[in-house]
């Protein structure tokens, strides 16, 4: 019989907190699958300038992420009532939510081919919005998962429920926009910015059972306010890269994210210009993912128990999602993209189950070691080298249009070529990078990581 006390949460909770994963997928989907083509083919914004808009983007996440996450492990008037990290969340989802309308609110008076400079600085304000709120709840969403589900039987479980109903986020990300938007018609992705943003209002709403912090922890939150002196956002962004197996992790999600970013991105390609269609004709290939996802979870659960490395488990799953990109480079039918993605969808689903696991095994380290619990700092660089992505998404985009000449001609032979190499190769690229750089830098063991929990157990953090 399994012991009790591995369980202090129930399954309703669980589900609960799972319904976090699909609000931070399906906005992530959506604007991953749709702002960069929105901007560049709909707005008619050069790709060099969208591809600018992104970086900047990704330079106020280099501040904003790490920084949101210091400043809100601090207390608040509300944390002995509501604990450090319910009230963040609850404002962040609903603000994020509506910021997402503006980013496609682009004036009809703007004209990006003969004045760019109005819709770029459009793009930038608005992406850069979008993302400060977001990373207000994201990054306290994923601080309370180390602290709020403590076992690693119980952290199994809900990361295999979070799993389910993120891959479900992330599907209806890229499925419900296109059936609110269409190809050549600026106006109606307002429309679909608003069904987006209702849906994730609603979602955070039955998210709030799973994020309220119990008396417990929000006792612990603040036995340790009285007991430690406060460390400079500084002294803590410098220790946060001494940390090898952090950083090995980190740079996996990195080149994950990448991957994922520029395969996801290239869908709407694929069916404007590879695969000419209405935009709900992506919804077959976005599918197919999804359906391998859903099935990988009761497979890589059975491996798990006998590897019991959620480490191990990153590498399997992310090797099968690379040998699964390659093809997407050379496919050119509806049915051939979406019986890859099915398999693709395998490793991504796995990878999936195992990231909030393995993430947590690495801030178990930390916590150990500092004795103290300033995770949200660490989860703060991980929303920011997750949001990184972008960056590497949007110049792989411009490089590749540039060459290919896809602002002249984007059905010439060249042009689809690019969205084949964007689409299959550079995934590929992307996550072979991330695997080599994590098997050679990470050094947590399972015997090692099961020591950190007998010692935070101890150390009652």
């Amino acid at each position: 019989m399994k012991d009790k006390k591995q369980f202090r949460n129930s399954f309703g909770t669980m589900c609960s907190y799972g319904m976090g994963r699909y609000v931070a997928e399906f906005l992530t989907g959506a604007f991953g699958a749709i702002v960069f083509k929105f901007y560049e083919t709909e707005v008619g914004l050069a790709a060099g300038y969208a591809a600018l808009a992104t970086i900047i983007y990704s330079v106020w996440n280099a501040i904003n992420d790490p920084l949101i996450g210091h400043i809100t492990s601090k207390p608040t008037p509300l944390s002995k009532r509501l604990g450090r990290r319910f009230p963040w969340i609850l404002l962040g989802t609903v603000a994020c939510a509506l910021s997402f309308i503006l980013i496609f609110s682009v004036p009809e008076s703007f004209n990006a081919k003969e004045n760019p400079l109005p819709v770029f600085l459009w793009m930038v304000v608005t992406i850069c919005l979008y993302d400060g709120l977001y990373s207000i709840w994201e990054v306290n969403y994923q601080s309370i998962f180390p602290d709020k589900f403590r076992s690693q039987a119980e952290r199994t479980r809900t990361a295999g429920i979070s799993t389910v109903i993120g891959v479900l986020g992330i599907a209806c990300g890229f499925v419900i926009p296109p059936l609110f938007f269409e190809y050549g018609v600026r106006e109606s992705y307002i429309t679909s910015g608003l069904v987006i943003a209702g849906i994730a209002i609603v979602a955070s709403i039955l998210l709030v059972p799973g994020v309220r912090e119990d008396k417990q922890m929000i006792d612990r939150f603040m036995k340790s306010v009285k007991e430690e002196e406060t460390e400079g956002f500084f002294s803590q962004m410098r220790k946060a890269f001494t940390y090898k197996n952090f950083v090995a992790f980190i740079l996996l999600y990195f080149f994950y994210q990448s991957a994922t970013m520029c395969m996801t991105s290239s869908v709407h390609y694929v069916g404007d210009y590879v695969l000419p269609g209405e935009s709900s004709d992506t919804t077959m290939i976005f599918a197919g993912m999804l359906i391998g996802a859903l099935i990988s979870v009761p497979m890589w659960t059975a491996i798990a128990k006998k590897i019991q490395s959620n480490q191990k488990m990153l590498v399997i799953t992310a090797i099968l999602m690379g040998i699964f990109s390659l093809p997407m480079t050379f496919i050119s039918s509806y049915t051939g993209f979406t019986i890859t993605m099915g398999l693709w969808g395998l490793g991504f689903g796995g990878f999936w189950l195992f990231m909030p696991g393995a993430m947590a095994d690495v801030i178990d380290e930390i916590v150990v070691k500092e004795k103290k619990r300033t995770d949200g700092i660490f989860l703060g660089f991980r929303a920011f080298f997750g949001r990184l992505s972008y960056a590497s998404q949007a110049i792989t985009f411009w490089i590749i249009h540039s060459v290919t000449g896809f602002a002249i001609d984007p059905r010439s032979s060249a042009s689809l070529l690019g969205i084949h190499l964007h689409m299959g190769l550079v995934p590929t690229i992307f996550v072979f990078c991330g695997i080599i750089v994590f098997v050679k830098m990470n050094t947590l063991t399972p015997s090692e990581v099961e020591l950190h929990k007998r010692e935070l157990e101890q150390l009652d953090l």
